[in-house]
């Protein structure tokens, strides 16, 4: 996977220097870059980093205690666990072509972004929706479960993304999305865990399924797979890896898939440089496809939502088009 990077405050080009850099290449470049521009009212933070090593989890603890010591403080509060007896730290030697392996796609498309922000109450509004078998305050107890459907498995983008894309509907699309590994391996990995603890989940379904059935439906399918994924299915992962070790699969080549990075989860503004809390968060120019989205909790709390999606310019029109969708946007 070619590095991310994450900005705090605003949205900038920063590290030209790590345009289009593989993870790969870690070997001989920086695993991490930090820079801080002053703004004429602000300052923002922008961070690079080497996915090789650190995923979401592991990102915002570095981050929040890089904050934390800038700030003076005398003592970590969340202290990183660097243990390395893990599957994922596997001693199989890989094999890679001369230069490392290449990217999945080439960044050059035309496309669009857009942050669409989900309020507590429309995300409650869309539980709902999709798990009918439920009532709202049954909903609101099983809030942080982790049997609990992902806020934003129910927004229903899988659906308004595949109407606006005017697919067929014999057309096969995916909706693909990283999961953390740590609490589904036995023995379970401690949560501070420093390193990259992701797998990829794709879920597939025909076009016309995913229009044709109700949100519960799509939310169901997508439930489904996440917890399906177990510790044996994190170990056949590791070990179809060390086999054929390869990029994580980013882009939409066949112009049906939708990739979901990030999470609401993620303490994105505990932390004070000592300059106050963070106004936004928002991702650099890394990883940039039709189809992209991550998700980011919203700065006012209480469960909203930050979407950050991009699409085609086409396809994005035709969300933002789309009813269904946009009535749950603030």
């Amino acid at each position: 996977m070619p590095s991310s990077s994450v900005s705090i405050v605003s949205k900038t080009t920063v590290f030209p220097q790590h345009k289009s850099t593989m993870n790969y290449a870690g070997h001989k470049k920086p695993l991490a870059a930090v820079q801080v521009t002053e703004l004429g009212d602000g300052v923002f933070v922008g961070l690079t980093v080497n996915h090789a090593v650190t995923d979401g989890t592991s990102f915002w603890n570095f981050f929040n205690t890089f904050a934390e010591i800038c700030k003076g403080a005398k003592k970590i509060s969340k202290s990183p666990n660097f243990c390395r007896d893990t599957v994922f730290n596997s001693p199989a030697v890989l094999r890679f072509p001369a230069g490392g392996p290449a990217a999945t796609f080439s960044g050059d498309e035309p496309l669009r972004e857009r942050i669409f922000h989900f309020s507590r109450e429309s995300i409650l509004k869309l539980k709902l929706k999709a798990n009918r078998r439920l009532t709202h305050s049954e909903i609101l107890g099983k809030q942080g479960n982790n049997c609990w459907i992902s806020v934003i498995e129910l927004n229903g983008l899988w659906r308004s993304v595949t109407r606006a894309r005017k697919l067929e509907n014999a057309k096969t699309t995916t909706f693909r999305m990283a999961v953390n590994c740590r609490h589904r391996l036995e023995p379970r990995l401690e949560p501070l865990y420093f390193g990259n603890a992701i797998q990829s989940i794709p879920t597939v379904a025909y076009a016309g399924e995913v229009l044709s059935r109700d949100l519960h439906w799509c939310a169901d399918l997508l439930h489904q797979n996440v917890v399906a994924h177990d510790d044996a299915t994190v170990r056949r992962g590791v070990k179809d890896w060390e086999s054929n070790p390869r990029l994580f699969p980013l882009g939409n080549s066949d112009g049906a898939s939708i990739t979901m990075g990030s999470s609401p989860r993620f303490p994105m503004y505990d932390n004070d440089f000592g300059w106050g809390r963070p106004l936004a968060v928002r991702s650099g120019r890394a990883n940039k496809f039709d189809g992209k989205i991550s998700a980011f909790c919203g700065r006012d709390g209480g469960g909203s939502v930050d979407l950050e999606v991009v699409l085609a310019p086409s396809t994005m029109a035709g969300l933002e088009n789309d009813m269904e969708f946009m009535q749950y946007v603030s």
